[in-house]
């Protein structure tokens, strides 16, 4: 296939579902991303060039944006059409090694493909922590703890609270050693203590602590060792539990972190402790602040479907609060 070094300028595209979107779209309430990402999957890259363009230095907006659209159907095709296009271009080499990662995850690439990919974008774009979050992404499934561990540190010297990153650490992290408690001296809590406590006072990081638990009880329950159903999973109310959710309610009460690209995936894992400590008039105003834009995690843990699980604690919840979850 051809491509102009000039190509046109794709005409306006209406907000139609991108081929084989999940349920759970992951562009969230990100509406330029959404349509992005609709243009790309038709192989209208020039519009992901203005996307990212307009994004500028927002680290964690663009590696949110980038992420997204590196799951589009024909990402990589479409990403190395935009290399050839534009050589040297910075933002068409980190969507190719994003999307090259999500190739080499499912099985259709070889992951030394997808870290060289990562490694070509980093040189070209050195300030960019995105091609290192690529390359930690990649780590998270398929590399060791050490090389885990060297890319995290890379995001971190460009970008000190990436969000993405510190959640892909915090997951990893919770797969260390699976004991029969949810020990709070585990590395995932101590680490996610750590990031909450060094970061500036309006990060959402603070609400990282909620994040470790629950991650902490997916793997618990894979292993055998907590429920099926988190509901029964008694250490969503002891007393160390209840502190955490505590701190992050009262977190989110003061500082909200609306601006936030990611802030909808905080607000699912907020929502999903408050839910099942029975904080009911806490989880409905978390809904209703969340809307149309459940995330497969922490809903799907362990192995259930995510937006089933979310709409019957969203049911639950509203039924249950009343006018009281009016925020």
């Amino acid at each position: 296939m051809s491509i102009s070094p000039l190509p046109p300028t794709p005409p306006p595209l209406e907000r139609v579902p991108c081929p084989d979107a999940p349920v759970l779209p992951p562009a969230l309430d990100d509406t330029q991303l959404a349509i992005a990402a609709d243009a790309l999957a038709l192989g209208q890259w020039v519009r992901v060039r203005t996307l990212l363009a307009e994004t500028g230095e927002d680290w964690d907006l663009r590696g949110h944006r980038l992420t997204v659209l590196a799951t589009c159907p024909g990402s990589a095709a479409w990403a190395g059409d935009w290399q050839l296009a534009e050589p040297g271009n910075g933002d068409a080499a980190t969507l190719l090694a994003l999307a090259t990662v999500h190739l080499a995850l499912r099985g259709d690439s070889d992951t030394g493909a997808a870290a060289d990919a990562c490694a070509t974008a980093a040189r070209l774009l050195p300030d960019d922590p995105t091609p290192w979050l690529g390359a930690l992404i990649l780590a998270r499934r398929t590399g060791t703890p050490h090389q885990r561990a060297h890319a995290f540190h890379q995001v971190r010297a460009r970008h000190r609270d990436h969000h993405h990153a510190h959640h892909l650490m915090t997951a990893a992290l919770a797969e260390q050693g699976p004991a029969a408690t949810d020990d709070p001296r585990h590395p995932a809590h101590a680490f996610a203590a750590r990031a909450a406590e060094r970061a500036p006072a309006d990060s959402p990081l603070a609400l990282l602590p909620v994040v470790a638990h629950a991650e902490r009880y997916r793997v618990l329950a894979a292993e055998g060792l907590a429920p099926s159903d988190p509901a029964d999973w008694a250490h969503w109310s002891t007393r160390r539990a209840r502190q955490i959710l505590q701190a992050a309610v009262d977190w989110w009460l003061e500082w909200e972190g609306e601006e936030h690209p990611r802030r909808k995936i905080d607000l699912n894992f907020l929502a999903h402790a408050a839910f099942h400590q029975g904080r009911m008039a806490e989880a409905a105003a978390l809904f209703q602040r969340i809307g149309p834009h459940p995330t497969r995690a922490p809903w799907s843990y362990p192995g259930r479907d995510g937006a089933d699980a979310f709409r019957a604690a969203r049911a639950t919840a509203l039924g249950g609060a009343g006018e009281s979850a009016v925020p």
